[in-house]
Formats: structure tokens, sequence, C-alpha cells
């Protein structure tokens, strides 16, 4: 029989809609981020660092650029004889065959696979997250408290927490109380959605949750658990530096104290996925790309390498492989194979892989994705700000977003806070502008 201590099983089959267009047509795990990378990376990358070697990758929306990104695994060192990655879509059984309803109905489908490898312990991920952390230290944590269920636990200013789910914890760190956003949150521990089961507990609650609505995790399963007397303990997460100190304490370092908090970010709006990835490009990056110890790892095209012509401009930006610049970029993260016209301006933007930038044309805190062609001398994000009238709780933060391989015509002006999706034409824009807070959706272009 095979015998692992601990798999990883990876939550990617969300659809994401609160990045409204962006994932219109694929995953939120598979969103771009960074210039190089997508989303799914992150935890992919925090698994083989930390020497989890198998991984159950469950995907259900939109699945079929995710399954073409993870392949084999070959990227992470994931493709393995015993182990590596899997990818673990919903299947047809000969009794009660239905799609994953929540997220620990999507684990209790996929017993099989994890009784293959009769671990002792079982990581449950989120494909949704951007950060670097150290499975094997949380691990460490869960056996020396005796834990049978530990959850990653990140502190956020207490006047945010009631956008999490918080915990309240013990003197010793065990957690005696959950509160899902609450109105007048007690704590400012957040859950991360990251947790460790010891296999038996989990594989009981499970069975036993089964015929639960949507069964999830955070709703049933821990509570579950909880008034079943599991021990449930809480794991401050503040980085990921088990090796790295070591290292340095060998080599003769000087070391000193000091609270480091770590980064994690839950990319699930526009805005906070656009501001991680504007953290990239800070003078002094809260979360850093280019460290040595814990790289991230992705798939990676053969491009040509990147074209800065002489009489453009780049400043404090991140630009991938094979893009061509003749105009100026600032403050941006730029993906790979994408072009930017002579005379044009990018400012605090994302433009994703493959897009057309024409000449003359302005663009002020946007979110271009793959293989958008915007006409020469458009402009993105002029005037004042306005609530987008179709769906204000996800078209905000005073962005434009244009999904993909969408087409602004040339010449027109696009407001703040807008969405557009398709191939839009002159007509489409009345004298030229389109107001803050409207929108172009083309559903099924």
């Amino acid at each position: 029989m095979i015998k692992k201590e601990m798999i990883a099983m990876l939550l990617a089959g969300g659809q994401g809609s609160r990045l409204g267009v962006l994932t219109s047509k694929l995953a939120k795990p598979a969103v771009a981020f960074g210039g190089k990378y997508k989303i799914i990376d992150f935890p992919l990358s925090n698994c083989i660092n930390s020497g989890v070697d198998t991984v159950g990758v469950l995907t259900q929306y939109r699945p079929l650029r995710l399954n073409q990104h993870i392949g084999i695994g070959i990227p992470w060192d994931l493709d393995r004889n015993i182990g590596g990655v899997t990818v673990l879509p919903p299947y047809e059984k000969s009794t009660n065959s239905q799609w994953y309803t929540g997220t620990a109905n999507a684990i209790y489908q996929n017993l099989e696979y994890i009784d293959y490898y009769n671990p002792d312990y079982v990581l449950i991920l989120s494909g949704d997250h951007i950060y670097k952390m150290d499975y094997e230290v949380m691990l460490d944590f869960h056996k020396s408290s005796n834990a049978d269920i530990t959850l990653a636990t990140y502190s956020v200013p207490m006047e945010e927490a009631s956008r999490f789910g918080v915990v309240i914890t013990d003197d010793k760190g065990c957690i005696t109380e959950f509160e899902e956003k609450p109105e007048h949150p007690r704590s400012n521990k957040a859950s991360m959605g990251i947790y460790i089961f010891n296999w038996k507990v989990l594989r009981e609650a499970l069975i036993v949750m089964k015929d639960q609505p949507s069964c999830d995790f955070g709703k049933h399963i821990i509570p579950y658990c909880h008034e079943r007397g599991s021990k449930i303990c809480a794991y401050e997460y503040k980085g990921y530096w088990k090796h790295i100190i070591p290292y340095c304490h060998e080599r003769g370092n000087k070391i000193c104290a000091y609270e480091y908090k770590g980064y994690w970010k839950d990319v699930g709006t526009l805005g906070s996925y656009w501001e991680a990835n504007m953290e990239l490009v800070d003078i002094i990056p809260e979360f850093n790309l280019y460290e040595e110890f814990w790289r991230i790892y992705t798939k990676s095209d053969v491009l040509p390498p990147q074209y800065i012509a002489p009489d453009s401009s780049v400043t404090k930006s991140i630009v991938g492989e094979g893009t061509e610049i003749y105009g100026t970029v600032e403050g941006s993260v730029i993906g790979s194979g994408v072009t930017i016209g002579k005379g044009a301006v990018i400012r605090q933007s994302i433009i994703m892989n493959g897009a057309v930038i024409g000449d003359g044309a302005i663009i002020d805190k946007a979110i271009i994705a793959e293989g958008v062609n915007v006409g020469e001398r458009a402009q993105l994000g002029v005037g004042e700000e306005a609530p987008n009238e179709f769906a204000p709780h996800i078209y905000s933060f005073g962005l434009v977003t244009i999904g993909e391989n969408s087409i602004i015509p040339p010449d027109v002006k696009i407001g703040k806070n807008v969405a557009i999706f398709g191939e839009t034409t002159p007509d489409e824009y009345p004298d030229g502008l389109l107001k803050s807070g409207s929108s172009i959706i083309k559903v099924g272009e």
C-alpha cells in the first residue's frame, strides 16, 4: 500500500464571479498575476517548496486552460511516478452523480483518491490566494499541539475583520469560537482557508455530513468537529522562514529579533487583485517575486526577449518576455507578448498577455485582459467616478476592466468603474464617450 504522511487537496473549481469579466471564460486560479504567473502557481509552488509532493487539484468551472497550464506538473517538479499532481474534476458515478456543490463536498467526492495514499494528514488549500507559506512548519505546529485540526490564521486590522471568518482562541491557541463575517468582530484572527486535518477525523466528518446541501468546511465540517470535541488549533501565519534563518545563522550573519507579519492576499475582488499587482512594483515590494530561497514556479512559453524602444520610458514596472514598448509605462504590470504603441501612456494598470495598445492611447488604472486590442488614441479611466450601473459590487475601485479578446475602437473615451467584454464599435460610445459607471458586456462572445 502507498503511504504518504501528508497530501494536499487544492480547491480550484470556483468561478470567481467577483472578478467580473476576467473570469467569464476561465477559472479564477487561471487568471494571470504579476505579468508572468497564474494565481494557482502560488499554492502549487508552496507545496513543492514545503516538501508536499502529492497534490490533488479539484477543478470544475471552465477548467480547460487551467488543466493545460498544470499539465503533468513539470514546472513545479510534480511529475512524479508516485504522487505528483492530479487534476480531479467531477465524474459520473453509478449512483448519485453530481457537480461539486461545496468545498467539503468536493473533498468527499474524492475519498477514493485520498484513501489511495493512506495519509496521516490532509492539507486543504484554496487556489485563489497570493502568499508564500511553508506548510511543513504548519504541520510541525499541528503535531506539537496534538491537534485534530489546525486552521491557518492571519491577523488583519480590526476594522477589516468583518470581511472574514474569524476565530477566537484561548491562551493555548485552541479555537473556542468561530464567527463568520461578524458585524461586530471580537477577534482579528482571520481564517486563511488553509486547514490541516488528521485524515481519520476528516474522513469521518465528511461521511457523516455528506448529505448536507453545499457541504462546506467553514459552515459544516469545522462546526461538526468542534461539537464532537475535536481539538482545533489556530496556526498564526507570519511567513516562511524556517530554512532561511538557519542558513544565515550558519554563515555567521548577525540576526536580530523582528516580528515579520508575512504576506497573504485574497485576490477575490477586482480591487484586491489590482492592489496585489500594484504592490509588486512598490520601491520596496510587500511581496517579493525575486527571492532565491522561495521561488514561484510557472509554465513558461518560449518567447523572445522584451524590447524597449529608444524613445520609450518605463519606470517602476514589471514587463514580461516578448513585450514591445514604444510608449510610456509607469507603475504597471505588463504581461508577455504585449505591444504598447508609440506615444501610448500606461499608468497604474495591469496589461495581460498578448494585448495590443494602439499608438497614442492613454490608460489610467485599468485591468486589460489577454488578447485585448485598444485602438489608437483611446483614453481609458477619464473623468469622475460613478457607481457601476450593472454590478456596483463588482466594478468599483475606480477601475476600468476589459475582458479578454475585447476590441476598443480608436478615439473613444472610457470613464471609471466601467466593464467591457466583447468586440465593441464606435456607435456604442455616445459622442465618443462611455461614461463612468457604464458597461458593455456581450454575453457569449
